[in-house]
């Protein structure tokens, strides 16, 4: 199926409404939503660093901070 859409006469913030409404409409069923192989390659790794005690879960304001201090 193909979809024209005037991405060239729409402003930034209407290009985002549609991104947002088509994120919301997959968000509806995430079931039917693939996910890349490497996608799961990438959590085995994160799994096994916590795991190894090589990682570990961060609450939302230090990682904030440690995004923060990165950026610096």
């Amino acid at each position: 199926m193909h979809v024209a859409i005037p991405l060239e006469l729409m402003s930034v913030e209407e290009k985002l409404q549609v991104i947002e409404e088509i994120w919301t409409d997959l968000a509806r069923m995430p079931e039917q939503v693939p996910s890349p192989a490497w996608h799961a390659e990438v959590l085995q790794v994160r799994e096994q660093r916590i795991a190894e005690g090589r990682s570990r879960f961060l609450d939302i304001e230090e990682a904030k901070k440690a995004v923060r201090e990165q950026l610096k």
